[in-house]
């Protein structure tokens, strides 16, 4: 049995419980139970409010990585001082059927009792981190109430304002809420006005764009945007009707509506991404609205209504070129358009066409849509008639150009690390005998430093190595590659399933582009520019 020891101390001292004399009674825990093989992590100089510590997650990779089966260390804040983390690391070091014990407080949970103590510590981690959800949820409704604008991105239509009033105790506090911009409202009208005309976000982008009109900040009003701005309550006129939408959608409703002021919406998004309806919290604003209520819901419904008849995306059964076909004009993907069905069957004609343009119509990009079926043939014939030995001795010159010139660059990088490493223990051997504070102020900022460089080049490091990775692997198949590219004739007849005639583009084309203006074709193989 291997045991990892773990040590940890706030300040650089050699006194007390010193992370060596933590490592030596652990030792001697470990003799004890008969254990004489252990790797030993030890973290000075770090707070144990976080677990963000150099050593305790290089440990952490190790457990992963199954480089030991049990944990031990000093006292459990040597660990973490919040319950929650301690709690986390004991079932991870679980899933990965790692025991963990403490000298001091003796939890052992590869006993029944410290895995009851286990089960406690999690119990109480989960009450904090509920009782602290609910509480934020609690102030951010007393927040709502108020109508008070908590920062973020300003919608269209609005800037943030700053104004300042005085509380119950006559002292000054001040707030911000939402200010029209008329010229933007105007914008606002114009898209729900546009959107009950045509019924088609579409249509209501390609128009705004044909008329030149902007975002917030100079930004396109793409179909995201559009619909973003159509099903916020921030511009209706609220009323007990769009309470009830709201409601019946689970969101949280705070305020009296009286159809003028409109409406606030907190907690949307958590880490980036959008929360259920029912974390939602929709309150009376300070500002007011600008769009009718019955207007405003015949919007939802009407986008609801196309929802379910908006087609099913999915990956075309025709056209091959999908996913490495680029427009030449703007570098935008090439996408697959139908056309009538040919005549006959059951098939339609099909088309590429630039991806920015089948959104924005002919505004923002106008290269010209090329037929799927003729675009596919010229690809083939190219990849008949290409000069394939001397290509394919410059893609094996390249390939081992390319393996050397990275393996180099990662051994410089790691001796970089290694003379900084280096660098450091020396640092730290001199602030552990030097008794002058000055000076031991600036070793400890030469270290810091010294440590974000070294951090910056074991990511460059592992940067580089995956580069490596993905070079090796492609030499590796080079030769597949190869034996491909000069039987591709006889294999591309050979195959009847158009998925097998994709990937077998997929395997050597790396991108091909279509010019509509001068109808040039370019095919780029893996590896090549030809």
């Amino acid at each position: 049995m291997k045991a990892a020891i773990y040590s940890r101390k706030s300040k650089f001292t050699g006194k007390g419980d010193s992370v060596e004399n933590q490592v030596q009674m652990c030792k001697e825990y470990a003799k004890m139970h008969g254990i004489t093989d252990y790797i030993i992590y030890e973290d000075e100089g770090f707070s144990g409010g976080t677990t963000n510590r150099p050593m305790f997650q290089k440990m952490l990779q190790d457990a992963i990585e199954k480089k030991f089966d049990m944990l031990i260390c000093y006292r459990l804040d040597r660990i973490s001082r919040n319950i929650a983390d301690f709690a986390h690391l004991i079932e991870e070091l679980q899933q990965y059927c790692i025991s963990f014990i403490s000298i001091r407080e003796q939890f052992d949970t590869s006993t029944p009792m410290g895995r009851a103590m286990m089960n406690i510590a999690a119990v109480f981690a989960q009450l904090e981190r509920e009782t602290i959800a609910e509480r934020i949820r609690d102030n951010m409704l007393e927040l709502a109430k108020s109508g008070h604008w908590l920062g973020g991105q300003v919608p269209l239509g609005y800037k943030s304002k700053r104004i300042t009033y005085l509380d119950g105790e006559f002292k000054e506090r001040s707030m911000y809420q939402l200010s029209p911009v008329k010229e933007e409202l105007e914008i606002i009208k114009l898209i729900f006005d546009k959107y009950i005309e045509t019924k088609s976000l579409s249509q209501v982008s390609k128009y705004l764009l044909s008329v030149h009109i902007k975002g917030k900040n100079g930004g396109s009003l793409n179909k995201k945007s559009i619909h973003n701005i159509l099903t916020s309550p921030v511009y209706v006129k609220a009323n007990d009707q769009i309470f009830n939408y709201l409601k019946a959608l689970g969101v949280t409703t705070a305020g009296s509506p009286n159809e003028k002021y409109g409406i606030l919406t907190y907690n949307k998004n958590q880490n980036g991404k959008k929360q259920d309806y029912s974390q939602w919290i929709a309150a009376i604003g300070k500002h007011e609205g600008i769009i009718q209520p019955t207007h405003w819901l015949l919007v939802q419904e009407t986008l609801k209504i196309n929802k379910k008849k908006a087609p099913r995306i999915g990956t075309s059964h025709t056209a091959l070129l999908t996913g490495i076909l680029k427009c030449a004009l703007c570098g935008s993907n090439m996408r697959i358009t139908y056309g009538n069905k040919i005549k006959g069957t059951n098939l339609r004609t099909y088309y590429y066409t630039c991806s920015l343009k089948t959104n924005s119509g002919k505004i923002k990009c106008d290269n010209k849509n090329v037929h799927g079926d003729q675009l596919e043939k010229i690809v083939i014939h190219k990849l008949i008639t290409i000069k394939k030995d001397l290509l394919l001795k410059e893609l094996k010159q390249l390939s081992q150009k390319d393996s050397t010139t990275i393996h180099s660059e990662i051994v410089t990088l790691n001796n970089q690390l290694n003379t900084k490493m280096i660098a450091i223990q020396n640092l730290i051997k001199q602030l552990s005998e030097n008794k002058n504070s000055i000076v031991s102020s600036y070793l400890i900022k030469e270290i810091e430093r010294l440590d974000k460089e070294c951090k910056e080049l074991e990511k460059n490091i592992a940067y580089k190595k995956n580069i490596e990775k993905v070079t090796n692997i492609k030499n590796e198949h080079m030769d597949s590659i190869i034996s491909s590219l000069k039987d591709f004739n006889a294999l591309f007849d050979i195959l009847k399933n158009v998925n097998d005639k994709r990937d077998l583009f997929h395997c050597l084309i790396d991108q091909i582009t279509w010019n509509g203006k001068t109808g040039h074709v370019q095919v780029f193989l893996w590896g090549s520019k030809s």
